[in-house]
């Protein structure tokens, strides 16, 4: 199973494209999970049309995105549990926050965002992986997203790149 996870699209306030690297690697994948800050549904059904999507709200989104996805997702895929939260809040990281909206399920894999900073490590046992942003790169060198294949093993990887032009979803006004 391929599962590309995203982030932190902010769109349109922070772009109106789908970034080709990310289109790309959607089209090889059974799964798409967005971990919030989606901002408008437009996305949402966009991506639908594209590959099956899970996901969460995020801070900045539109009443309809909190309506249709909620605040906490928890999945499995291929006998990985994996939950999905934004991570905003109040008090301790990102990270702690993510971490303590799950401390009480069995979950091998935290996916979050919020920070739009990439994260690949493990906190209390659990794989904790935020894929940075696609399209907000905001203090990172890159832009990126995440890729979990899960097969006999479970390989978690962030790709990077340069340059977030791609499939315009939405029209500039």
């Amino acid at each position: 199973m391929r599962i590309i996870v995203i982030s932190d699209t902010h769109i349109p306030k922070r772009g109106f494209h789908i970034p080709s690297p990310l289109i790309d690697a959607i089209r090889e994948a059974d799964l798409l999970i967005h971990a919030g800050d989606w901002q408008t549904i437009e996305v949402l059904r966009f991506l639908q049309k594209e590959i099956k999507v899970v996901g969460v709200a995020g801070n900045v989104d539109e009443p309809s995105l909190v309506k249709a996805l909620g605040w906490k997702q928890l999945l499995e895929c291929n006998g990985v549990n994996i939950g999905v939260v934004h991570g905003h809040g109040q008090g301790k990281t990102t990270e702690k926050r993510a971490y303590e909206a799950f401390k009480d399920e069995e979950v091998d894999i935290i996916i979050f965002g919020h920070s739009h900073i990439p994260v690949h490590n493990v906190l209390h046992g659990v794989t904790m992986f935020n894929p940075g942003s696609a399209t907000d790169k905001r203090r990172q060198s890159q832009y990126s997203f995440g890729r979990i294949t899960i097969e006999e093993t479970v390989k978690l990887e962030h790709i990077f790149y340069d340059n977030k032009e791609g499939l315009e979803i939405l029209s500039k006004p």
